[in-house]
């Protein structure tokens, strides 16, 4: 088991630091750089640091460095002749970790042979965002996290907080219950006398105490602030901060104090769908101001798509069963004196313009006709949007016993073509972008009869498509969404949630929401343009140019209904509903007379 945590707690790290890689790289490549070449992300990680080795014949080498980036080191907690583990606070690991040293064999020049050298560090200024590395992935680091945190538990426990009744002084061991496991649900030993976790699972009074969020078994280790501190000497010193803690006025260039910002955690779900990663923020209180007109700072949980709003000590406490902490970032409480708050945009219309193909195939189509410097879009102006996606992984389910189905793993989707289609001017319904997405990744089923996409349009060597990058579509819809203009396509929530882009609401029409009415079905974009439009669509295949210009099309129909009255609209799209059950929701080949083929039209009334 401990193995298995080892090895995907490794490929978590790996894709943290292609994470914090890529946007070191993002942010290096879009902000302004000096004569000296210094950016933002330098200016806010950057450490710079003396590395130092010296032999035993006393020949010392120094070398300046730097660092964006602080991995933990831990000791051994469990010493032996002691009947209990040691309590080592945060700090002093923290402290330790920054200022490594550690002795291993090196060639020395002087003495001409290899011999043992103590390496060391020695931090010369104190960084504005402190990034530390939590490297939880042997079982001796599991284990060091579990006992300090039930370690500072227990210690909770001993003294009561002030204002709630003590616990009663009669109780004995057998009231409280078998202690529980360190090794929790690790534990392998089938007589073993002690509680764990999983033998509660029948028994939940409080679904908080039972995930570890009660703190009653578990406390935080890490702190919520800390002070560093430089001496004359650059000897490096570490102080945990509490909450009420508040002496920003004392930051020097030798003294910060620091905030608890950012956690980065790993979820252990299950062996079937595995891992991911959630983080918890604490949100500023200016945000709080703005939206609610109170000053206060608060934490939020970020998982995938959801926002969620937590304790304070959640985000701290980590129960190692499911629940493995990856990152913590502390920001010093200056840091809005130290930058401006003005942040630019490197976000710019130059990818609208025309574009280079990725296709390496002579005979390319180009379905669309790129954007000229006349005709950018501004504010408010309409635009057709429409995209198609390809699985790469199928989902898996299982029936149950009951014969209801559960689902163990969702099938993951991957965008394949976004279209954006002027929704005004003289090129009105012209396509200003028509981008297929090249993937890597292996594709286990194109839907082709569902988006168009065929086998080798996606491929740089075969496709006869304009084909681009997924970071370069999403440079463009990000433009789009920055200037204020008005999406309008159908079923728009599914395609930003794949495509993972955030747009305001007042920025998106939604054809399918247009001709809605209150608990009753969605209607097809097909149903729509036949019955509204006269028009026949995805007859064979989707296409995503002729649904976004469709979407267009019947927002036209519907502003030229409402003109006639809100009451005129509502009949209409009532007549639309009794149409559509009458005909079971199918639409008809043929010459369209109000939506419905004349013969049907005189056999249902």
């Amino acid at each position: 088991m401990g193995k298995k945590k080892e090895t995907s707690s490794n490929s978590f790290i790996i894709l943290i630091a292609e994470m914090r890689n890529g946007l070191k790289y993002q942010i290096k490549f879009c902000s302004h750089f000096d004569s000296t070449g210094t950016s933002i992300i330098k200016d806010l990680f950057n450490t710079n640091i003396v590395s130092t080795t010296k032999c035993r014949c006393d020949q010392e080498i120094s070398r300046n460095s730097s660092s964006l980036l602080f991995t933990l080191v831990y000791p051994d907690c469990q010493i032996q002749g002691l009947n209990k583990p040691m309590q080592i606070a945060f700090g002093e690991v923290l402290r330790s970790s920054m200022c490594l040293e550690h002795t291993t064999q090196a060639w020395c020049e002087s003495c001409g042979k290899y011999q043992p050298t103590v390496q060391s560090k020695i931090v010369k200024c104190l960084p504005d965002v402190l990034a530390v590395n939590c490297q939880v992935e042997t079982q001796k680091d599991f284990e060091f996290w579990r006992i300090q945190q039930e370690i500072r538990a227990e210690a909770k426990r001993a003294k009561p907080d002030e204002g709630k009744p003590a616990a009663p002084a009669g109780l004995t061991a057998a009231d409280r219950g078998p202690k529980p496991c360190r090794y929790g649900n690790l534990c392998t030993r089938k007589d073993c006398r002690f509680a764990h976790e999983r033998d509660r699972v029948n028994d939940i009074d409080d679904p908080q105490e039972f995930l570890g969020l009660g703190h009653d078994n578990i406390a935080p280790w890490v702190p919520p602030g800390l002070c560093l501190t430089l001496d004359t000497e650059r000897n490096l010193c570490v102080q945990e901060l509490c909450d009420d803690d508040d002496s920003v006025s004392a930051d020097t260039s030798t003294v910060a104090y620091y905030e608890l910002m950012g956690v980065v955690a790993e979820i252990h779900e299950s062996k079937v769908i595995g891992s991911h990663l959630i983080s918890c923020v604490k949100v500023g209180k200016r945000y709080h101001q703005r939206k609610t007109g109170q000053m206060r700072n608060r934490w939020y949980l970020f998982n995938d798509f959801g926002v969620t709003s937590i304790d304070k000590d959640d985000a701290r406490v980590f129960n190692l069963d499911w629940k493995v902490p990856c990152i913590l970032y502390f920001t010093r409480k200056d840091i809005s004196k130290r930058f401006p708050e003005s942040m630019k945009n490197p976000v710019t219309s130059a990818p609208l313009l025309e574009e280079a193909s990725l296709a390496k195939s002579c005979a390319q189509v180009i379905s669309f006709k790129p954007l000229q410097q006349n005709e950018l879009p501004q504010a408010g102006d309409l635009v057709g949007l429409d995209a198609e996606f390809v699985t790469l992984n199928q989902e898996e389910a299982e029936l149950r016993s009951d014969g209801t189905r559960s689902t163990i793993k969702p099938s993951q989707m991957s965008v394949a073509r976004v279209t954006c289609v002027r929704g005004q001017g003289s090129d009105e319904d012209v396509p200003f972008i028509d981008d297929y997405i090249s993937t890597q990744e292996q594709v286990v089923d194109y839907l082709t009869k569902f988006s168009g996409i065929k086998p080798g349009d996606l491929d740089v060597q075969y496709s006869s498509k304009h084909l681009t990058t997924l970071k370069s579509t999403y440079i463009k819809l990000r433009h789009l969404v920055d200037v204020g203009v008005i999406f309008v396509g159908h079923g728009l929530k599914k395609d930003f949630r794949v495509v993972n882009i955030v747009v305001p609401p007042e920025q998106v029409i939604d054809t399918v929401q247009l001709f809605h009415l209150p608990r009753q079905r969605m209607i097809s974009l097909k149903f729509l343009a036949w019955y509204f439009l006269g028009t026949s669509i995805q007859s064979e295949t989707h296409d995503s140019i002729e649904d976004g210009r469709t979407a267009l099309k019947l927002y036209q129909k519907y502003e030229e209904m409402r003109k006639e009255g809100e009451d005129f609209l509502e009949a209409k799209i009532r007549e639309m509903y009794e149409k559509g059950r009458t005909l079971q929701w199918k639409t008809l080949d043929g010459e369209l007379e109000g939506g419905i083929p004349a013969d049907i039209l005189q056999e249902i009334q």
